[in-house]
């Protein structure tokens, strides 16, 4: 792996770049994104900042966030692409997960979860950072670019929707230091937190209605979970984006260390999310189904019937909260 000096150097010594962050983007990747993108602009870099997947509702208020450009990759000349919160080139996208391989391109992969695989010629994995979004932070004080309010509000929602809003034992010292900077900045908390976890569009709380109402527990209890279906998200005129932080009211409930959410795809396959409170790696069991994540959070997609599938993930699910076989 690379220090944190070496993807500075790569990055300066960049021209035209392309930042990309994963499907289905959440706070972190497109709070990176857009921060990483409108800083370099500062240095006179040629930046463009995609993704194959529209900016959910939620994080409309994200400043640039005209700049992202939703769709294929775009067609120019870049020499870098910079890869932010990917796993593994498959988080990017179908249509994006040939470009890490592309020979005349410079690739530099920051990521934060444990176990990311190794793809591109510079590779910065930090999983001890709460989000990327700390990680990016660094980098620009490194590099020695201002943060002025705009990449500061996209650094504070990277950080609080990763850390769920500074709930989760990512939590460090580190982060609270690194946040309280961006305070001093004048980022209006107050206001980002109620579009963030108080102001959601009526489909998603139809969304939570249908989705509680599927509501399970294994016998032990120490497991629960919801499922969503392509039948109702029409339903309730709701999208993928709708589903975000759903797996947390499975999780939530008392006696439980195990909350999934098993959530049907439009191309027939299945996202699995994973959330555990104490002792669960879920990031465990994610990857036995292909995926990752940390310990506290993680998820996967398969393919295959959603009822074997369900399963399959729920008795691991149980085994490892050392619950009852189903």
């Amino acid at each position: 792996m690379n220090s944190l000096e070496d993807i500075a150097k790569a990055i300066n010594n960049a021209e035209r770049i392309l930042i990309c962050g994963h499907i289905m983007p959440d706070g972190d990747s497109l709070g990176s994104v857009l921060a990483l993108g409108s800083a370099l602009e500062q240095l006179g870099k040629e930046v463009i900042m995609a993704g194959p997947d529209p900016i959910p509702q939620i994080y409309e208020f994200l400043p640039d966030k005209q700049k992202f450009r939703v769709g294929k990759p775009p067609e120019s000349n870049y020499d870098t692409l910079i890869t932010l919160d990917c796993s593994v080139p498959k988080r990017l996208g179908s249509e994006y997960c040939d470009l890490p391989g592309q020979g005349h391109l410079t690739v530099i992969n920051i990521d934060h979860h444990s176990g990311t695989n190794s793809f591109g010629q510079y590779r910065y994995i930090e999983p001890q950072a709460a989000a990327v979004g700390e990680i990016i932070f660094d980098l620009l004080e490194l590099m020695q670019i201002e943060i002025n309010l705009e990449t500061a509000i996209c650094l504070y929602t990277a950080i609080a929707t990763d850390t769920g809003s500074f709930r989760y034992e990512n939590t460090t010292p580190s982060t609270h230091r690194r946040v309280a900077r961006l305070l001093e900045l004048g980022v209006p908390v107050a206001r980002i937190n109620m579009r963030l976890y108080e102001e959601r569009p009526r489909a998603a709380k139809f969304l939570l209605g249908a989705a509680l109402n599927t509501l399970s527990f294994s016998t032990c209890s120490k497991v629960a979970w919801m499922t969503v279906t392509r039948d109702m998200l029409q339903a309730v005129e709701a999208g993928d984006e709708h589903t975000e932080g759903l797996v947390n009211y499975a999780r939530g409930i008392k006696g439980v260390e195990v909350g999934l959410l098993f959530h049907e795809l439009a191309d027939s396959g299945i996202r699995i999310s994973f959330r555990s409170k104490e002792f669960v790696d879920v990031r465990r069991l994610a990857t036995l189904f292909g995926g990752g994540g940390h310990a506290r959070a993680a998820g996967c997609e398969v393919g295959g019937d959603l009822k074997k599938i369900r399963h399959e993930v729920v008795a691991a699910a149980v085994s490892a909260a050392g619950g009852k076989a189903l």
